[in-house]
């Protein structure tokens, strides 16, 4: 009798998905900082350097001010007291601030992540084998892929949100639209694409392990707890 497949366990997707996104935090995230620090730096004055020359050294800047800021007095003492100053602040407005852009971001993007990782799982898939037997260099490929095609539909509008998110109350009182509007006439179009170095560097081992970390927790999960 032919093998039937097993039934899809909401937890275990839940488990092994969170284990996939600690993975990819834990590989990213550093350049995600760097990519923000990129897309949010103002516009340099006429005859000056801008505030980054790149993708490095924004990384060598920005871990310098880390640094020094480590000694001195920050605005936040962590995520939880940033949240409360900006409902304080702002009211539940502050705390959702950018969701459009967030949304018009992840939306796309997400479509293309997993329709890309699926299809080269199939592809990739040797003839006479199962997608679930798939090795991990293969994995880690897909999933590195995915992550590119994932962030060459993110970038403008998380470019967009980054501008919004970061301004101070009040500059865009038309939402995105007049964060884009403010960019493509002060810096042009190519200014939806700053961070392309950071996101694409970040992109593929981010995605990468990511994916094979959703992987090897789904066969424990299966191994350690078959019924579940």
């Amino acid at each position: 009798m032919a093998d039937h497949p097993k039934p899809i366990s909401p937890l275990k997707n839940l488990l092994a998905g969170g284990f996939g996104g600690v993975c990819l935090v834990f590989v990213g995230h550093p350049l995600d900082t760097v990519k923000v620090r990129l897309q949010t730096q103002p516009p340099s004055l006429p005859g000056q350097p801008p505030m980054y020359s790149g993708t490095f050294d924004c990384f060598r800047k920005t871990l310098f001010r880390e640094i020094q800021a480590s000694s001195g007095e920050s605005k936040y003492t962590g995520t939880l007291d940033c949240a409360k100053k900006l409902y304080q602040e702002f009211g539940i407005r502050g705390i959702y601030k950018g969701t459009v852009l967030t949304l018009m971001r992840d939306v796309p993007a997400s479509g293309m992540y997993f329709m890309t990782y699926e299809w080269l799982k199939n592809v990739f898939t040797p003839e006479g084998k199962r997608v679930s037997e798939l090795s991990a260099p293969r994995i880690l490929v897909a999933g590195g892929i995915a992550g590119i095609f994932n962030w060459a539909v993110a970038i403008p509008p998380d470019v967009l949100k980054s501008r919004f998110q970061t301004a101070p109350p009040g500059k865009y009182p038309n939402g995105f639209r007049d964060v884009l509007r403010e960019l493509i006439r002060d810096e042009g179009v190519t200014s939806l694409y700053k961070g392309f170095n950071a996101v694409m560097i970040r992109a593929f081992p981010a995605n990468a392990a990511c994916f094979l970390g959703f992987e090897v927790a789904m066969k424990f999960l299966n191994w350690a707890i078959p019924n579940l």
